[in-house]
């Protein structure tokens, strides 16, 4: 059985949702270990509660990215994880590091790539008056948001739609999607990139 990393900033409900499917039975990895760069990051307890193992790599206690990025890397590495989900991890990882595990990193984002790529999404697609955006699940590349898409998903912006709700709704369809994408990347072997 595959071994998952799943990679976090904040509070980890994407996280959450993954472990929780993970450990129904619904998505064929173990979830193996938790990286998180935020020590006050209130996903470390809600992976800890779920039995999950927890990585702490505080960037402010390293000098240069390299040297933190070496860190994540010898944890990862020591756990022998297969595959690496990054969810709301709030880091650009550098070329070396998304080479280093080629293939093997995806990312969730809020909006139907290629368009409105970047922090914020849900935002940037609501300000622009768009009629739908949706989520995308895709490999990690050295370009940010710009890798290979496993699975996409539509959410319609109805004209009585907020930020607010706009934020709910791309969240729900997440919830869905990555452990969707996730199913799919675990049966891969070797990965398709």
């Amino acid at each position: 059985m595959k071994k998952l990393a799943i990679f976090v900033s904040g509070s980890g409900t994407n996280m959450e949702n993954i472990i929780k499917t993970v450990h129904a039975g619904k998505i064929p990895v173990e979830a193996a270990l938790v990286v998180c760069d935020k020590p006050d990051a209130p996903a470390i307890t809600k992976a800890q509660r779920l039995g999950v193992e927890v990585a702490l790599v505080d960037r402010k206690k390293y000098t240069s990215k390299t040297d933190f990025e070496a860190e994540i890397i010898r944890r990862v590495e020591a756990k022998k994880i297969d595959l690496i989900a990054l969810a709301g991890f709030m880091r650009v990882l550098s070329p070396e590091f998304v080479n280093h595990f080629k293939g093997r990193v995806i990312n969730i984002h809020p909006s139907l790539l290629p368009a409105f790529p970047g922090a914020h999404g849900i935002r940037d697609a609501f300000e622009a008056k768009v009629k739908e955006t949706g989520v995308t699940v895709h490999y990690v590349i050295a370009e940010v948001d710009a890798g290979p898409v496993i699975l996409q998903r539509k959410v319609a912006i109805l004209p009585e739609d907020t930020l607010a709700t706009l934020e709910a709704k791309i969240h729900a369809v997440e919830y869905q999607l990555y452990p969707e994408a996730l199913r799919v990347v675990s049966s891969i072997n070797p990965p398709l990139m």
